[in-house]
């Protein structure tokens, strides 16, 4: 139970249309154009009328990528599918390191990387929007980043659901114990109807405790930040006059 008050205690400060058509157009971008209109075309060109409401604010290049394809997969029903399609096409990157440089390799000539990925996508059978959005990053030189796109638009399926990534960095692993008492904490604060999944990170560096973090809050617990805070208080002078 120590364990959890812990985490309560520390957690407490924070309760106070066709795409293809689209696609053509932004196709015939000269080399080097922004490719963020074609991406907002992206999102748009099926239901301009459609408002969606992106469950969380991602920031950059590839935040932004992440954040019209999400647009786009709930326009057109597609989400469940796409995220498939990409877990897929980044569990072939993993497998295969020929593949996974053949997508960063910059010397690749445009028009072959695109016929590579429109074949890939074609041998693995993914949905249409997919493989335009694939289509696009290739021909325009951002295939390079497709695991750090994926892993955003990821956490925008995952919110979607209502599902909580809870993110806790120790120097070792939890005991199944441990975790299974922060996971129902959390889950309690959190409220139910959102699933709460943890995923723990090992990092040394921060000497003991752990570190939390949860829907863009971070708690930090961890030995290291505790040293950093006690050495700022003694190097700051001493005021006797208020002793």
């Amino acid at each position: 139970m120590a364990f959890a008050s812990r985490i309560r205690s520390g957690i407490s400060v924070f309760k106070n249309t066709s795409l293809s058509d689209s696609f053509s157009s932004a196709r015939s971008f000269p080399r080097g154009a922004s490719l963020f209109p074609a991406l907002r075309d992206y999102a748009t060109a099926s239901s301009p009328e459609m408002k969606v409401k992106v469950p969380v604010a991602l920031v950059g290049e590839s935040g932004n990528f992440a954040t019209w394809l999400y647009i786009a997969a709930v326009k057109l029903n597609a989400l469940e599918k796409i995220e498939v399609d990409l877990s897929e096409m980044i569990e072939a990157m993993k497998t295969s390191p020929t593949f996974a440089q053949f997508t960063k390799d910059p010397t690749v000539p445009r028009q072959t990387r695109l016929a590579a990925i429109m074949d890939v996508c074609d041998q693995a059978k993914f949905a249409e929007p997919t493989k335009n959005f694939l289509s696009l990053l290739a021909e325009n030189g951002k295939l390079k980043n497709i695991d750090v796109i994926v892993k955003k638009f990821m956490q925008l399926t995952t919110a979607h659901r209502g599902d909580v990534i809870v993110l806790v960095t120790t120097v070792m692993p939890l005991p199944a114990a441990e975790e299974k008492e922060l996971k129902d904490t959390l889950q309690e604060i959190i409220g139910e109807g959102k699933k709460v999944t943890v995923v723990q990170k090992i990092d040394p560096s921060i000497y003991g405790g752990l570190i939390v973090e949860f829907q863009q809050k971070v708690l930090d617990m961890s030995i290291r930040t505790r040293a950093q805070q006690m050495e700022r208080l003694l190097r700051e002078p001493v005021d006797f006059n208020n002793l």
